[in-house]
């Protein structure tokens, strides 16, 4: 096991709610009920805590870049409110047409993470909400965690050996005690 504990998790479904017309504005991201506790609980517990979503809405016109940045702007700064710490976000921008590496459900963002930090992916949970999110951690190589916010019902259908947890808050409850009973079985 490494020395550093990392976590990857989606940021639309997982941290806030996700919308079928995607969310477009800073004033649109609403976070889910306990997300930001989980991320706060995250950092309490030394994990560097790293987020990796496909953003689709640029590519497609939907969502103008100015307010990604807004709505990121939110984010981070939510979580630092709730004394949570995010190490790195990755985001994906690409068309879903272009068959893109990095979007999801491909692993290309995870492998990137992997390599730019230096990170043994067999060691990281990575908590989606989403098919797509569970097949690119598995291809990456990460445990991967699901949460029934957003698409997790489609987890539970597609994928029934993937874990899943209620929300966010109840799948990092699970990471800790599991990271603490694997380090007293060492």
């Amino acid at each position: 096991m490494q020395s550093d504990k990392y976590i990857i998790l989606d940021r639309d479904g997982v941290i806030n709610y996700d919308s079928p017309s995607y969310v477009k504005t800073a004033e649109e991201w609403d976070p889910i009920p306990n997300s930001l506790e989980a991320i706060s609980l995250l950092s309490k517990n030394n994990y560097k805590i790293i987020v990796i979503s496909n953003q689709a809405g640029i590519s497609k016109g939907i969502i103008k870049y100015i307010d990604h940045l807004k709505i990121h702007s939110k984010f981070i700064s939510s979580c630092r409110k709730n004394s949570g710490d995010i190490t790195a976000t990755y985001y994906c921008y690409e068309h879903p047409n272009k068959n893109s590496h990095f979007r999801k459900p491909n692993p290309g963002m995870y492998l990137e993470v992997s390599e730019r930090l230096n990170i043994d992916l067999s060691d990281v949970f990575a908590i989606g909400d989403s098919p797509r999110d569970m097949s690119a951690a598995l291809s990456a190589g990460c445990k991967p965690l699901g949460v029934l916010t957003g698409n997790g019902v489609k987890i539970n259908t597609e994928m029934p050996n993937i874990d899943i947890f209620k929300n966010l808050y109840e799948a990092v409850q699970f990471v800790i005690s599991y990271d603490k009973q694997y380090i007293l079985n060492i």
